[in-house]
């Protein structure tokens, strides 16, 4: 007899625990997640009601896959462009609450007499929402179509970076064991230079390389390629002394940017279920009920914190953001829970033994009760709101009112600001491209050659002139790159003596970067004469050359960025309408609806709804402003403009589907029979058209038998003549009755 590897075993414990308890949450409308911490609470070593896990290191290993897996999947919802799109409200609003939380929950550990490591995780640790709790909330409750949704989703999506961020941070404190502002600082410098350099080299060599392989990607190598990218990321990370979590999460956004982006999300969301599954379990396996029982009092205070705390704090920062009274507080109310990041940020202090050991199930316990208050605060929001909006003075309310128009009406015309910051930015992506070839060649180049036995100084020689030839084009670019747009803001304001320190400052920088590459190579005096030999080429010489190179490899990076950039504004980012307290969001059209194939004119939408249809994506035709005779097609993506009262009655009517339609369970009672015609028929001498036969059985004339003769799939203007046998389709019982 084998004996049964303790994994399997194991893993047979684990999910058949989970399938158990999750489908009891589901019976409850309780967030699946939730049924995770309890499965693995069940069978963890202090309860053990259904059997105990019996190789630990094992779980732990699928958990830590899990967590790779869950970032990926993040990154993949994530991507570089819904980052581009979250306006700067949801951008303030988000950065806001994490500062008070973090403050909040520093200065908390502070005053319960914590050591400092002890407050720095439990800042992190308060200052994050669930983004599938809140969500999956939102969309059982059927509020998804609401006007602050929109604010909640990009909250959230700046919410998931920064955990990303801290992440890195919290993991390198506890790496280091102290905090060394310095060291800080390096540490985000040099997350922020391998960021843009990941951003920059996939977008421009992973979108390309997969549409070019794109007849030789079905499913299974589609997902056998992401999770390979995906892994070798997690690797590369790891050894430039980042964190597994940091390269799934960049990778997951790289690839969401390709023409396969949907598509790995949808292969991946199978296995990310499954490993994220293992991973909350192991979370709820440490939830220790003597802990729990003996802090019962810090469980309560944080999580009062962290309700009151995060509603104080988003609704704050919505409203200096500009946002109204109403979609603020329901926004914050919306987002008053920790979750998963929490757990991740917790696992790391605990598992670097940086923190003390309660404040995981702390952690754990805080969330559990956040989760569970969450749909009674969103559901309380707009009553809550009612009740400030009586309460309130009427000059407070009107003052806010008319905050918030002047905000909308500024950010429309932010132009020259945008302008700024993508010149700005372009020059730093320049200069990190450039940083980028000379590390490459003098730390992977230079010392290959050396370990093969090349001379030292025509190894350097070698890689100098390499590094030299493949920079050229984006020191060109740092120090004499133009765009129009930005050109033709510097007419418009006359800001000659502007442009004019722009262009000294750009070249100084690309100078500098240059002297200093060199300077690595050869002595200072050589290093200088390069310098000067390369201003002269890249700024004279070869400067058309260098132009036209520069603008291919731009052109190129462009055009795989804005692929996707131009679909249309969905809820996470749709610009408002500022007098008027209306939004655009998106409705699917459900292929059973009973409107399908009806034109525009004859629904009437604007009359009976008071909503416009904007626009109408069918695949990848796009029908702006729809006239009348537009119909209506399964799997429409509508794009509607109204207030929220507006888009709930309009949300019931696209939901509805058509009466007529037999439902699943009746299929069975749906088959083929005959009816034989006779004399006294009330259908005989009538054509089948008018005989009403398709409404009566909800089915179809397929087949007449007359005379010996056969008419298959008869003319609905044949008429019925005695003795014919009728072959109908449709209802059995009807037919029967017939």
């Amino acid at each position: 007899m084998h004996n049964l590897p303790a994994l399997i075993s194991d893993l047979a414990l684990i999910l058949g625990t989970a399938g158990i308890v999750t489908l009891l949450f589901k019976r409850l409308n309780q967030p699946v997640v939730l049924g995770y911490l309890v499965a693995g609470f069940i069978i963890g070593p202090k309860i053990g009601l259904f059997g105990s896990i019996t190789s630990t290191e094992g779980v732990q290993l699928w958990a830590e896959i899990g967590v790779i897996f869950l970032l990926f999947a993040l990154g993949l919802e994530f991507s570089f462009k819904k980052l581009f799109r979250v306006g700067g409200s949801a951008s303030f609003t988000a950065l806001f609450e994490i500062g008070v939380m973090t403050l909040i929950g520093f200065t908390t550990g502070k005053l319960l007499g914590w050591e400092l490591m002890d407050c720095l995780f439990l800042g992190g640790i308060l200052a994050i929402s669930s983004t599938s709790i809140s969500m999956r909330t939102i969309e059982e409750m059927g509020f998804k179509n609401l006007k602050f949704v929109s604010i909640v989703m990009g909250v959230l999506v700046i919410e998931d970076l920064v955990a990303v961020l801290l992440l890195v941070f919290l993991t390198s404190i506890a790496l280091t064991r102290e905090f060394a502002g310095t060291d800080m600082l390096l540490s985000f410098l040099k997350l922020a230079f391998y960021l843009a350099l990941w951003f920059v080299v996939g977008i421009f060599w992973l979108p390309t390389a997969l549409k070019r392989s794109q007849k030789l990607l079905n499913e299974e190598t589609t997902l056998v390629v992401a999770v390979g990218l995906c892994f070798a990321m997690v690797v590369f990370a790891v050894k430039v002394g980042f964190s597994a979590a940091l390269g799934a999460f960049i990778t997951g956004s790289i690839l969401a940017e390709t023409i396969e982006g949907e598509r790995i999300h949808h292969l991946v969301s199978p296995i990310k279920n499954l490993f994220s599954a293992v991973f909350f379990i192991s979370v709820g396996m440490l939830i220790d009920p003597d802990v729990i029982s003996s802090h019962w009092q810090v469980i309560l205070l944080l999580s009062v914190l962290v309700i009151l705390g995060k509603t104080a704090g988003v609704t704050v920062g919505a409203l200096l953001s500009g946002q109204t009274l109403r979609a603020s507080l329901q926004t914050g109310m919306s987002l008053s829970q920790i979750g998963e990041f929490s757990f991740i940020i917790a696992t790391v202090g605990v598992g670097f033994k940086v923190v003390r050991p309660e404040l995981y199930p702390l952690a754990v316990s805080v969330s559990v009760v956040t989760a569970f208050t969450t749909p009674l605060m969103i559901r309380m929001s707009d009553r809550v709101y009612q009740v400030l909006e009586r309460k309130m003075p009427s000059r407070v309310i009107e003052s806010l009112d008319q905050y918030s128009m002047f905000s909308a009406v500024v950010g429309a015309h932010k132009e020259s600001r945008d302008q700024v910051r993508a010149y700005i930015f372009k020059i730093f992506l320049n200069a990190v491209i450039v940083i980028g070839v000379f590390l490459l060649m003098a730390r992977v180049t230079l010392p290959y050659m050396l370990n093969h036995q090349v001379e030292e100084g025509s190894a350097k020689f070698l890689t100098l002139t390499a590094t030299l030839i493949l920079s050229s084009p984006f020191l060109w670019a740092l120090a004499f790159g133009r765009t129009k747009q930005f050109d033709s803001l510097m007419a418009e304001e006359n800001r000659g003596t502007s442009d004019y320190v722009f262009l000294i400052s750009r070249i100084t920088v690309a100078v500098g970067l240059v002297l200093a590459m060199v300077a690595q190579f050869v002595p200072l005096g050589w290093a200088l004469g390069i310098t000067a030999w390369m201003a002269i080429v890249v700024g004279y010489v070869l400067s058309t050359k260098l132009r036209m190179v520069y603008m291919w490899f731009e052109n190129r990076f462009l055009s795989n960025l804005a692929e996707e950039i131009n679909k249309p504004a969905t809820r996470a980012h749709t610009p408002e309408l500022a007098p008027w307290d209306a939004h655009l969001t998106e409705f699917k059209i459900p292929p059973e609806a009973e409107y399908i194939g009806i034109p525009l004119m004859e629904l009437s939408i604007r009359e009976r709804f008071g909503v416009t249809v904007a626009l109408i994506e069918r695949g990848r035709l796009k029908i702006m402003a729809p006239g009348r005779d537009v119909l209506l097609m399964p799997f429409d993506t509508l794009f509607v403009i109204g207030t929220d009262e507006q888009l709930v009655k309009f949300k019931e009517f696209i939901e509805v589907g058509n009466k007529n339609f037999t439902s699943e369970t009746d299929l069975n009672e749906y088959s083929l029979d005959k009816y034989l015609v006779g004399e006294h028929s009330e259908f005989l001498h009538k054509t089948i058209r008018e005989s009403g036969l398709r409404e009566k059985t909800h089915g179809l004339v397929v087949g007449i038998e007359r005379a010996g003769e056969r008419i298959l799939n008869p003319d609905s203007a044949e008429v019925i003549q005695a003795a014919d046998i009728l072959w109908i389709v449709g209802d059995r019982s009807r037919i029967k009755a017939l």
